[in-house]
């Protein structure tokens, strides 16, 4: 039987990197968007994408789009571009490749798509609206997709990760961190292995009844 195929998109680096590995730990073969290889905002550049690693395997079996942004600042002094940016690659680069993706998943009539959200997009957060947006679009286009081709057997489900340990988060300040260790009842930030293992069973046969959900990796911060 031929291997499983998966995109990750934003996967050189950070949680997207931990998650390309975990996969490929399961034999899935793993292709990965990067900004020198595709920009998740751009339509074209994404349907060009897919139908070049879809020419390449023939099949897509997992998509994670992983890839993000952020761009902060207080609500009063965020201009209309930072608030665009941070939506074109969240939100609307989960939709683009989703809309390539999705057409190749209905017609093997199977497919697993997973999205990044965040607690953020639960829960709000001051400082942080574009991102918050984007990631609560992101959670109303898993539970719509769900419900649309769960008769096709496709499965979409979203990952909320709470406050996890990656280049982001390194540059905070100590008080900072000690603020945000506060607010989680594990005491401790997750790691970049947190969220690849959640992908890694979603991504898995095991998976095959859960659909529509938004999962917090989050050591219990949201309850």
């Amino acid at each position: 039987m031929d291997k499983r195929v998966a995109i990750v998109t934003g996967g050189s680096r950070g949680i997207g990197k931990a998650i390309k590995e975990k996969l490929e730990e399961q034999g899935v073969v793993v292709e990965v968007t990067s900004r020198e290889n595709c920009d998740v905002s751009d339509y074209e550049a994404c349907g060009k994408y897919v139908k070049e690693i879809f020419g390449k395997h023939g099949r897509i079996d997992i998509l994670v789009n992983n890839a993000g942004i952020t761009n902060d600042g207080l609500f009063l002094r965020m201009s209309k571009e930072d608030f665009e940016n941070v939506i074109d690659v969240n939100l609307m680069g989960t939709f683009n490749m989703t809309k390539h993706v999705v057409g190749i998943m209905t017609k093997q009539r199977h497919g697993k798509i997973i999205n990044m959200a965040s607690v953020v997009g639960i829960s709000g957060n001051a400082g942080q609206t574009n991102y918050a947006a984007s990631k609560a679009g992101i959670i109303g286009l898993t539970k719509s997709l769900a419900k649309e081709f769960a008769s096709r057997n496709i499965n979409v489900n979203a990952i909320a990760p709470g406050f996890i340990e990656t280049d982001m988060t390194n540059v905070l300040k100590e008080e900072t961190k000690e603020a945000i260790l506060n607010q989680i009842p594990l005491k401790k930030m997750g790691n970049t292995e947190d969220v690849a293992n959640l992908v890694k069973f979603l991504a898995s046969d095991e998976s095959n009844y859960i659909t529509g959900q938004v999962i917090n990796v989050d050591g219990g911060m949201l309850m």
